[in-house]
């Protein structure tokens, strides 16, 4: 218990590092769907129409920040002083997620119908989207406490949101494109998807924490 409560006491998190780094960093050079490819099911089921890709990337947007900032403080204010953070962390996370998108869904519902049918499927399946859940891990591998985790949850969603309508834009112009029918579909989606992180990497260095 004294080693857990020393190394909470130590743990800067991210001394000497600007909220607008870790903010960028997080929304495009380390973005987390084009660099780090998570939450790819979604995205490219989605894409297909711009309003839905864009309610679904605020949605995750939303979802992610709110769960990273509350991750963060009952991992280093509850977990680690009770040195528990090896055998709950995940189990603790995913509730905490799931719950976050169990409100979501019923705010959604209440406000918007027409969005809420468009995303289906989807919209409960945030739970188990992997970049929200990739968001909480990252996060406390480095070191970021309750301010920022907010700022980095929201910075990886808002990366996830633009890539996502990225992807529909382009969908939505490629309609009438004439396109190899060995590429038509998944196909040109990978593809375009390749272009798109290859550059986000080229971001890769310019801002690193």
């Amino acid at each position: 218990m004294t080693t857990d409560m020393a190394i909470l006491a130590q743990a800067p998190g991210i001394s000497g590092v600007s909220l607008l780094a870790i903010f960028f960093a997080a929304a495009v050079t380390d973005n987390i769907l084009l660099t780090r490819f998570l939450g790819m099911c979604s995205y490219l089921a989605i894409s297909r129409e711009l309003k839905s890709a864009v309610g679904l990337g605020a949605a995750v947007t939303f979802v992610t920040g709110a769960t990273c900032m509350l991750n963060a403080a009952l991992y280093w204010y509850v977990l680690v002083p009770l040195g528990l953070e090896v055998g709950l962390q995940l189990i603790l996370f995913i509730i905490v997620i799931a719950a976050f998108v169990q409100l979501l869904e019923m705010v959604i519902e209440r406000v918007s119908l027409a969005l809420y049918f468009s995303l289906g499927v989807f919209l409960p399946l945030i739970t188990v989207n992997c970049a929200i859940l990739g968001g909480s891990l990252f996060m406390i591998n480095k070191n970021y406490r309750v301010v920022e985790g907010l700022v980095y949850g929201l910075g990886a969603g808002l990366g996830w949101m633009l890539a996502i309508v990225l992807l529909a834009g382009i969908r939505w112009r490629l309609r009438n494109a004439k396109i190899p029918a060995g590429l038509e579909g998944p196909g040109i989606t990978l593809i375009i998807t390749g272009i798109m992180a290859l550059a986000f990497i080229a971001f890769s260095g310019l801002v690193k924490v």
